[in-house]
């Protein structure tokens, strides 16, 4: 069973689309998850207090800045805007996949997890996440 997650951003941050996951997942199986972009990653992370995204998007603003940015000045790749290399180093630092176990129809998380697209570039982008359920 697979299908395509389409995921809509706005800029940077952490993006929650459990709720559509949970809404599409059935039976028993391992549920991997592959977003198909280079500036973007997926994340399981705590999802009752808003400040943890805020505070994760802002620890990762201050860890890799922009390329217009003085400490950035080795960069190369700019030519695509100052947020576009710092978004594919954010990248190759997190996650691109995952792995979760579905049982009895559920995604086996914990109760303060959620399911993250975390968008590293500005401009608003559509998302798309590859879903595949074996089992």
């Amino acid at each position: 069973m697979h299908n395509t997650f389409h995921i809509p951003t706005h800029g940077p941050g952490l993006y929650d689309f459990t709720d559509q996951l949970a809404g599409w997942v059935r039976g028993e199986g391992l549920l991997t998850l592959f977003i198909r972009h280079t500036s973007a990653s997926l994340l399981i992370q705590e999802n009752a207090d808003a400040q943890v995204q805020t505070d994760l998007r802002n620890f990762f603003h201050r860890l890799v800045p922009p390329t217009n940015d003085p400490s950035m000045a080795y960069l190369t790749h700019t030519y695509e805007g100052p947020d576009d290399m710092p978004a594919h180093i954010k990248a190759a630092m997190m996650p691109v996949s995952l792995s979760i176990p579905v049982i009895s129809g559920r995604m086996q998380l914990g109760t303060w997890q959620g399911i993250y697209v975390f968008e590293h570039r500005n401009a608003p982008h559509d998302r798309q996440v590859m879903a595949y359920l074996t089992g």
